[in-house]
């Protein structure tokens, strides 16, 4: 498989890395600090492009690909306002999107066991459910792209639970801890708490709590090659697909 990355910063070597281990080859590189190009005999030889980059840019650079003809598989989170026009891009086999806010297999498996949970916990309301997710502090976005999938999983199976909203983000670079607190959540609201520290690539933990006890459940990433991974897996899984993909149908949840 011929695969052009678009964002080639530590996730795009890893993929990088990943793919040659496959068998698989780089055709071209796009990013801030290289040449590639959306032009280059690379690029149109790619049966697959790999974007990683902003949430500003990430919707451009979809554009870009479809109207070059090219599948697109991306991990950029917080561009979702954007959603809708995509599938509109993938539908009557115009386009191929394969789009996840984690490749993690062990975090997809997480948010299935979280889906289940919820239903479980549907019947028993002395239980508030909550929701903290840690990360590096250079992401830009709060909450993740992951806890918002996970809270999504939680509203969809739970008749109390009607959204869910940002309750604090903390910053812990710097000599100072910086704390941005949000009042009014509602009580069918899902509170996330966002912390960014260091170099994690991803914790995200999820809690009933009552006034006897709690129930909690986390997933922690080791590290990126754990996305990397599943990134090069959901590229060979667009071969000849047309559509819109998400890691329920590679996985089969």
């Amino acid at each position: 498989m011929k695969i052009a990355l678009i964002g080639y910063g530590k996730m795009g070597k890893t993929i990088e890395e990943i793919a040659l281990s496959r068998g698989h080859e780089i055709t071209e590189k796009i990013d801030i600090n290289l040449p590639g190009s959306y032009d280059s005999e690379g690029f149109k030889a790619a049966d697959v492009v790999i974007e990683f980059t902003t949430p500003k840019s990430a919707f451009g650079n979809y554009q870009k690909c479809f109207e070059r003809g090219k599948a697109v598989v991306s991990g950029t989170t917080g561009w979702l306002e954007h959603l809708p026009e995509v599938k509109t891009a993938c539908q009557d086999g115009k386009n191929t999107f394969f789009y996840s806010s984690n490749y993690s297999l062990g975090v997809n498996i997480f948010a299935e066991i979280n889906r289940q949970l919820a239903k479980l916990m549907n019947k028993f309301g002395e239980y508030a459910p909550a929701m903290t997710e840690t990360h590096h502090i250079h992401k830009l976005d709060a909450p993740s792209g992951t806890a918002i999938s996970l809270a999504e999983g939680i509203i969809d199976n739970m008749d109390r639970i009607d959204g869910w909203k940002l309750d604090r983000t903390i910053f812990t670079a710097g000599d100072k801890p910086t704390e941005v607190a949000n009042e009014n959540i509602a009580a069918d609201q899902l509170p996330i708490t966002s912390l960014r520290t260091g170099e994690v690539p991803g914790i995200h933990t999820i809690k009933y709590d009552s006034a006897d006890d709690f129930i909690e459940i986390t997933h922690s990433a080791k590290s990126r090659r754990g996305l990397a991974f599943g990134v090069v897996l959901a590229a060979e899984f667009t071969l000849g697909k047309k559509g819109f993909f998400t890691m329920k149908d590679m996985l089969g949840f």
